[in-house]
């Protein structure tokens, strides 16, 4: 990573889940991130991905130690967040569930555990907007399934029955399945180029102009 990129200070959530698969991914990456367990851990980073794991222990999670509002202070601001899986449905405007109580940042319906148990995990091979010509590998563990997209979501990527499973609403991203799982960091390398975007147009309504490479 050169130039903005190279700068940016990406946050994983780590209360619960597969966060360590995440920041491994950014580490490959030459990214500084950090571990966010308390709201204080979110100052001065540029973007934060919330990771797959039990959304309704991650959910409660969330507001045992505050870090709902100041998540979703974080999204309305324009950085980017990022969420896999469970942290798909925590960005979700509403689930077909009553439990957890998703964040409603994205504009999107999600339905949780909608591809079947553990035992009912499938990969599948993706066309992904954005990343290039080769497919990337899907791996789907309990995944949810977005069951309606708003007027200003972009999808990136379904399967074959067509499906969404990437989405993308400005600085917001979510996917059913888990880069982080993967060898591949193209998808992390988007979630970047989105990051460094969104904080460079930050930098400029500051009236410091974007950071040079």
């Amino acid at each position: 990573m050169m130039g903005r990129q190279g700068k940016l200070k990406i946050g994983v959530l780590a209360i619960q889940g597969d966060f360590a698969e995440h920041i491994a991914a950014l580490n490959r990456l030459g990214i500084e991130s950090r571990e966010v367990r308390l709201p204080d851990h979110l100052e001065g980073m540029d973007g934060l991905i919330i990771p797959g794991g039990e959304s309704t222990t991650l959910s409660r999670l969330m507001d045992l130690y505050h870090l709902r509002e100041p998540i979703a202070g974080m999204a309305r601001e324009g950085k980017a967040v990022w969420g896999t899986c469970a942290g798909m449905i925590m960005l979700a405007r509403e689930i077909t569930e009553d439990d957890p109580v998703p964040m409603g940042l994205m504009d999107i319906g999600v339905h949780r555990n909608a591809y079947g148990r553990q035992v009912d995990s499938f990969e599948q091979d993706l066309e992904i907007a954005g990343i290039g010509p080769e497919p990337f590998h899907g791996i789907f563990i309990r995944a949810p399934k977005i069951i309606r997209v708003g007027e200003d979501i972009e999808v990136l990527a379904s399967i074959p029955s067509g499906e969404p499973v990437a989405v993308r609403q400005g600085s917001l991203l979510a996917t059913s399945f888990h880069p982080e799982l993967t060898a591949d960091t193209r998808f992390h390398e988007q979630f970047l180029r989105i990051a460094s975007l969104t904080a460079g147009e930050m930098d400029s309504r500051r009236g410091g102009g974007p950071e040079q490479p």
